[in-house]
């Protein structure tokens, strides 16, 4: 990608809220190095993620959205400014410690789809099991309650090679939730399934982060979906970056300036984006 300082977000979207931060940055720039030359992909990202959150983030393909995940998650590192978890510099965990604030659910293929369900998800204690492995009563009970919470008792004994794309996504997210941290982050949790079962992974995440009081965010092209349910969105385009509830950055124009005009338009009464005539 082309090399770009981006403006920050000027406009006020979001209301003063007395709930706990779970994730906060401060002036933080994303990017990479490329040769000796600095790639500066978003600047000036200021947010505040609060407890029992859904925040979708969104924009075209290539803006920088796996960029800033991948940031968030530590995966690679922030070019300037600061990230705060659970109000601890991101920097300093360590690596277990970390384990225990932060779980996260890729797209990319498991390392082993012979496992069964009840495996993949225990695998989410791993942070708190003895060098062995071996789960204690609290493991199991953790396991035991993300197994039920989303819904895939009748699965537990099936192989991951056998299930849709559908239930493994919701088995990864189960698994997440027994890694029993605060804070989620997903990329794109609905690539490759349907129409029907994109909106049932989003509304299960919904269902999530109100009934486990997780802050849960994730990356997605389902924009009219995301604007239905989350409690806050991020909307990364050219000029820089919005964040507040959807019902005000709609009001902000902040979707219109997503896509090139020549095709799709949103239509700010809707909520959605319309084909061009």
């Amino acid at each position: 990608m082309k090399s770009k300082s981006l403006k920050p977000y000027k406009r006020n979207c979001i209301n003063t809220e007395n709930q706990h931060i779970v994730l906060k940055t401060e002036n933080l720039s994303i990017g990479y190095h490329s040769k000796k030359k600095l790639n500066v992909i978003a600047a000036d990202i200021n947010l505040k993620l609060y407890q029992g959150e859904l925040v979708g983030l969104v924009g075209a393909n290539g803006i920088g959205k796996s960029t800033l995940l991948r940031t968030l998650s530590r995966v690679q590192p922030a070019l300037h400014g600061k990230i705060l978890l659970s109000n601890k510099d991101l920097t300093s965990y360590k690596s277990l410690e970390l384990a225990s604030q932060l779980s996260i659910v890729l797209t990319e293929q498991i390392a082993s789809k012979n496992l069964t369900v009840q495996e993949l998800v225990a695998l989410g204690r791993q942070p708190y099991t003895n060098w062995v492995g071996k789960m204690t009563e609290e493991d199991i009970y953790k396991v035991k309650k993300a197994i039920e919470i989303t819904h895939i008792t009748d699965l537990i004994a099936k192989r991951c090679f056998e299930l849709s794309d559908g239930q493994l996504q919701k088995v990864l997210i189960a698994r997440a939730l027994a890694q029993n941290t605060p804070f989620i982050m997903l990329d794109e949790p609905t690539t490759h399934l349907d129409v029907y079962h994109k909106a049932y992974i989003l509304k299960l995440l919904k269902r999530l982060a109100f009934e486990t009081q997780r802050t849960i965010l994730f990356s997605t092209h389902e924009i009219d979906f995301a604007i239905q349910l989350c409690d806050k969105m991020i909307v990364m385009n050219q000029e820089g970056f919005e964040f507040g509830r959807p019902k005000e950055l709609v009001q902000c124009h902040a979707f219109s300036s997503l896509f090139p005009k020549d095709l799709i338009l949103f239509d700010s009464k809707s909520g959605r984006y319309k084909v061009r005539d």
